[in-house]
C-alpha cells in the first residue's frame, strides 16, 4: 500500500477555486491510479476525478466536469486536484485514494489506500 496525505482545503467563495494536493509515499508512485472522492454529511462518499497510472487518462463525475482538473507529477510524488468555479455544493470532506490499477474505478470499495482527509468548505 501506499501512504497519503491531503492538503489544500480550508475555505472558498461560490466562483472562487482551490487547489488539492495528496502527496504520496511507499512504493513506486507511478504505479497507482489516483483518485479524489469526497463525502458531505449525511452521504455517502463519492467519486469525483481520477487519472490513471498508465497514459493518464482522466475521469470526471458529471457534477464536476468542466470545473475540476485533475493531474499528477510522478516526479514529485504528487496528485493536484484544481478546483475552479467552485459551488455550495462542493462543500465536502475530500479523500485521495490509490489502486495499482491502470483503469479508474469510480466505486470506493475498489481502492486500498485513502488519505485522512481534507475539509473544503464553500460560501455562497
Amino acid at each position: 500500500q501506499v501512504q497519503l496525505v491531503e492538503s489544500g482545503g480550508g475555505f472558498g467563495q461560490a466562483g472562487g477555486s482551490l487547489r488539492l494536493s495528496c502527496a504520496a509515499s511507499g512504493p513506486t508512485f507511478s504505479i497507482y491510479t489516483m483518485a479524489w472522492f469526497r463525502q458531505a454529511p449525511g452521504k455517502e462518499r463519492e467519486f469525483v476525478a481520477g487519472i490513471s497510472s498508465i497514459g493518464g487518462r482522466t475521469s470526471y463525475s458529471d457534477s464536476v466536469k468542466g470545473r475540476f482538473t485533475i493531474s499528477r507529477d510522478n516526479a514529485k510524488n504528487t496528485v493536484y486536484l484544481q478546483m475552479n468555479n467552485l459551488k455550495p455544493e462542493d462543500t465536502a470532506v475530500y479523500y485521495c485514494a490509490a489502486d495499482s490499477v491502470v483503469v479508474v474505478p469510480t466505486v470506493p470499495s475498489e481502492y486500498n489506500s485513502w488519505g485522512q482527509g481534507t475539509q473544503v468548505t464553500v460560501s455562497s
